[in-house]
């Protein structure tokens, strides 16, 4: 009955430090990128307001900044969380790319938005918490 007792305990505590580790893992990302694209927002209204800070090459490098930290950072993602919630980051990011390249900067925000909406929902259901262990 102690041995069982033991296993138990420690299989709970391996469970909670891996929740913890994920957790933080999934916290960086989630703010890093968001603040990436927190950035990018508003070179986009400067650019549609027509007050022109930043070229389109140099708008195109930081959106393949953006989509290159997120291909490192999926990678380590795709093990604790479901496979269509990253995918839906990644086609918004696709489109906030190709809109930008068109040069449909409003369009562009609301891809940019809906992306940063899904990776605060990311962040937020798989936090350890009650709510979401019961």
């Amino acid at each position: 009955m102690r041995k069982e007792t033991i296993i138990c305990i420690i299989i709970v505590i391996i469970i909670v430090v891996g929740n913890i580790i994920t957790q933080k893992y999934t916290k960086e990302s989630v703010e890093s990128l968001s603040n990436d694209l927190e950035e990018l927002k508003i070179d986009l209204k400067a650019k549609l307001n027509n007050s022109e800070e930043k070229t389109n090459e140099e708008m195109s490098k930081a959106i393949d900044k953006i989509k290159e930290d997120w291909e490192s950072r999926h990678d380590k993602l795709a093990y604790y969380i479901e496979h269509n919630e990253l995918e839906k980051v990644e086609d918004n990011l696709t489109a906030l790319d190709s809109l930008s390249e068109t040069e449909e900067y409003a369009d562009a925000i609301k891809e940019l938005d809906k992306c940063v909406f899904i990776l605060k929902h990311i962040q937020e259901k798989y936090a350890f918490n009650l709510e979401n262990i019961f």
